[in-house]
């Protein structure tokens, strides 16, 4: 993958959460949400995380689906363990040398593989030791972040990270710095849009696409190695790129292909890029609407009303259950609705997601534009194929 800095971004973003920036919020908090595959890992670990820790600031940073049969709490207290450990120094390597679990720290008994349990240390005991003890302010970086709304300890780690914001930052000094990325942003809203939610208050950032910068890097990497391809067609490469949902991994992998050797093309390749890109569209399309309609008529229903109301979705009201048996032909109880949501959570890829407090949203947003496009085609809902039975609930 060719890596693209985004050097100019990211600088702006640490200023902002040193609270230098003029306007904004993000000393308390910076939520960021961009669509899975656009980049958004890459820049938090190659642009991010880099500028902050020239900036004198020590970095903690967590994916929260790097084992997603890991409870998102725990990878979150074992990534502050993981940077509170080198900073004990002696005293710790003295003690794991001797065989203890625990040592004494400024007066607090610490041990590492307790930290955010009920008799270990807490998070924010955690956070203030490794500030105290690096002397620098702590920048707590967390991919993915709307799933730790999935478990009960999650919630409880995003709810302790607030408080230890709340008592290690003053006026006009950052000590901790939240970066919290979710790939869908009605998901990432729970953590800020109730007044239940651990961060109340805060906004949701989208995160820039990658733009004509971008494609013009590109243009300028394949005039330099392949030069009898120039001048090459940036707008029909920025279109191409748009089609693919502005995802570069997808980019990439078309361009290396209509650039191969192997490809034998008649005609300029930017014209092939742009095909290959709506032909992975219409496959994307049409790999919903045979999960669509690979569904029971419950779960077809329920669906349905999880695009129309996005997150405003509630399953068991009596609007819902209207719909439900509208579109189904018989009454629907919550009993019925419970198991079509159950089943389509155990899917494989899911189709649905689910929060500790019951919850339940869209897992992949990009039905959301598959829906809305067919919509406005007059084409909802799919049909099955002429001679082939749709599949009953029984």
């Amino acid at each position: 993958m060719i890596a693209f800095p985004r050097a100019a971004l990211a600088q702006e973003l640490v200023a902002a959460l040193q609270g230098k920036a003029l306007l904004g919020d993000a000393h308390n908090g910076l939520f960021l949400a961009a669509p899975r595959r656009t980049g958004k890992s890459t820049f938090l670990q190659g642009d991010l995380r880099p500028a902050l820790e020239a900036a004198d600031v020590v970095v903690v940073y967590v994916d929260l689906w790097a084992d997603t049969r890991r409870d998102p709490g725990g990878l979150i207290a074992e990534a502050i363990a993981r940077a509170l450990e080198p900073q004990l120094g002696i005293v710790a390597r003295t003690a794991r040398k001797a065989g203890l679990d625990k040592v004494k720290v400024g007066g607090l008994e610490v041990d590492t593989s307790k930290i955010g349990k009920i008799d270990g240390l807490t998070l924010t005991d955690a956070l203030r030791l490794l500030h105290d003890h690096a002397g620098k302010p702590i920048a707590l970086i967390i991919d993915e972040a709307q799933h730790a709304l999935t478990s009960e300890a999650g919630e409880a780690a995003m709810t302790a990270l607030k408080s230890a914001r709340d008592q290690l930052n003053q006026p006009g000094v950052v000590n901790l710095m939240l970066v919290m990325s979710g790939s869908d942003r009605d998901k990432l809203l729970r953590l800020v849009n109730t007044a239940g939610a651990p961060f109340y208050g805060s906004q949701i950032q989208r995160m820039p696409p990658l733009g004509p910068d971008f494609i013009a890097h590109i243009a300028a990497l394949i005039e330099a190695q392949r030069p009898e391809l120039k001048p090459v067609d940036q707008t029909l490469l920025q279109q191409a790129f748009e089609v693919f949902g502005f995802r570069p991994q997808f980019f990439m992998a078309a361009l290396g292909q209509v650039l191969s050797p192997l490809a034998a093309l008649t005609g300029r390749f930017e014209s092939a890029l742009l095909d290959a890109a709506q032909q992975q569209q219409t496959h994307d399309e049409a790999q919903m609407e045979s999960d669509y309609l690979g569904l029971k008529p419950t779960e077809q229903a329920v669906l349905w009303r999880m695009l129309t109301q996005g997150s405003r979705y509630r399953p068991y009201d009596a609007e819902a259950l209207r719909f439900y048996r509208e579109r189904t032909g018989h009454p629907v109880n919550a009993t019925q609705v419970q198991r079509a949501l159950e089943g389509l959570r155990q899917r494989m890829p899911a189709l649905v997601w689910k929060s500790a407090r019951g919850e339940y949203a869209l897992e992949d947003v990009a039905m959301h534009r598959w829906f809305e496009k067919r919509g406005g085609a007059g084409k909802w809902p799919p049909t099955p194929p002429q001679g082939v039975l749709p599949l009953d609930d029984d």
